[in-house]
């Protein structure tokens, strides 16, 4: 993956903040997204308009956890919430 990308979130995804953890809903198909902790800060970086490295990068300073897995996650992570139709390449 080129992790100089950007994502947009369409206006059909919405979220909320419950506690540490996020709750996405897909207002065209009325489905729920749930993201943990970790996942919420993704979201949170993505809404800010952050590409790939500097989320990677902002994640590495605020999480004991080495490139590599960073990385992996996410990825995971980018290519779900793209497959579900929450964000997409800007």
């Amino acid at each position: 993956m080129n992790f100089d990308r950007r994502f947009v979130i369409p206006a059909e995804s919405m979220s909320r903040m419950v506690g540490t953890e996020s709750v996405i809903l897909h207002l065209t198909s009325g489905t729920y997204f749930g993201l943990d902790p970790v996942g919420a800060r993704i979201w949170t970086l993505l809404s800010e308009g952050k590409n790939l490295t500097e989320i990677c990068a902002q994640l590495r300073d605020e999480f004991d956890v080495g490139r590599e897995q960073v990385e992996a996650d996410v990825f995971r992570l980018v290519a779900e919430l793209t497959e579900r139709g929450l964000i997409r390449e800007a």
